[in-house]
């Protein structure tokens, strides 16, 4: 243990480099909050849903009367208007159209609003084939539209449509694993577990089995090291606030650094090793979303030629 007190007996000790790690500029892996988000959006839904029922159920309106009609009518403008968003990603004439954040944001609204008012035309009763195939179509493509937004937000920067690359999670990664590495050595077995839990994520053997487990299952792994980290802390920590004399708030206040440290690197493995996982799951989502995207065209377009000409 001498060893490790003469380290902190240097100009530059525990103490700063906690100091330098609570503040440090640097960005972190865009991992957090996403959660928080998600769930708002979730709400949200199920919030307009019920209040479509609630509606529903009063009888103001039916699919066949004016209002109805035009309930629809606006819900399917939406829902063509959705169309504009893979114009401008995917198509040149299309470049100058504004900011892709814009388009993002715009995409997102009309893929909540528009078929929260078809739901509200449909009054939840199915009265034709065609409007049944329409409608559970819409709810099919509205549903995987929100798993496809989960998985996208967890390969994009979050709203604003703006991608970060896997190169450069790994610079993150790399700087977060130097800065716990250098200013935890006095944790010994807490270095061990991260570099642990690093080694074991980042070099898992790829398939389909690992992209599921480390888009799902991955964060309740990181809880648990996360707890494992934060007990292993309390040992070398204590020794140490004995050593210098430290005040139980003072003692508080650096573990708190310290915990923040093995915070940062573990966010930046998960982010690393998770990207890849929902790269591929975006990728497969695509390949199963387009299918009933076109169904749901065909079956609106018919919907209304039948609804018009009938």
């Amino acid at each position: 243990m001498g060893v490790i007190f003469g380290i902190y007996a240097k100009k530059n000790s525990m103490t700063t480099s906690l100091k330098k790690a609570a503040t440090d500029p640097r960005p972190a892996p865009p991992s957090k909050g996403i959660w928080n988000s998600d769930m708002a959006i979730y709400v949200l839904l199920a919030a307009l849903t019920a209040g479509a029922w609630q509606v529903s159920r009063m009888g103001w309106f039916t699919a066949a009367d004016d209002v109805g009609y035009w309930i629809g009518v606006a819900g399917g403008v939406m829902m063509l208007m959705l169309f504009g968003y893979p114009l401008r990603k995917h198509f040149r004439f299309a470049q100058s159209w504004g900011r892709m954040k814009w388009w993002f944001w715009l995409h997102m609204a009309l893929g909540i609003t528009g078929p929260w008012l078809i739901l509200l035309h449909s009054t939840f009763h199915v009265g034709s084939l065609n409007a049944g195939v329409a409608l559970y179509s819409m709810i099919i493509v509205a549903l995987s539209g929100v798993v496809g937004r989960f998985i996208y937000r967890h390969v994009n920067k979050g709203l604003r449509g703006e991608e970060i690359g896997l190169q450069e999670l790994q610079v993150f990664a790399g700087q977060h694993r130097d800065d716990a590495r250098s200013r935890l050595s006095f944790a010994p077995d807490v270095e061990a577990r991260l570099k642990a839990f690093e080694q074991k994520q980042l070099s898992a053997t790829a398939g389909w089995g690992t992209y599921f487990r480390q888009a799902f299952w991955l964060a309740v792994q990181r809880r648990q090291v996360y707890r494992d980290c934060n007990v292993a802390l309390q040992p070398p920590m204590l020794m140490l606030a004995k050593e210098k004399s430290w005040s139980n708030d003072e003692l508080k206040m650096q573990h708190r650094r310290a915990l923040k440290l093995v915070r940062k690197h573990l966010d930046a493995v998960v982010g690393v090793a998770q990207f890849t996982a929902y790269e591929r799951l975006f990728a497969l989502w695509h390949v199963a979303h387009i299918p009933f995207v076109y169904l749901l065209v065909i079956s609106a377009i018919v919907h209304v030629i039948a609804v018009h000409a009938y």
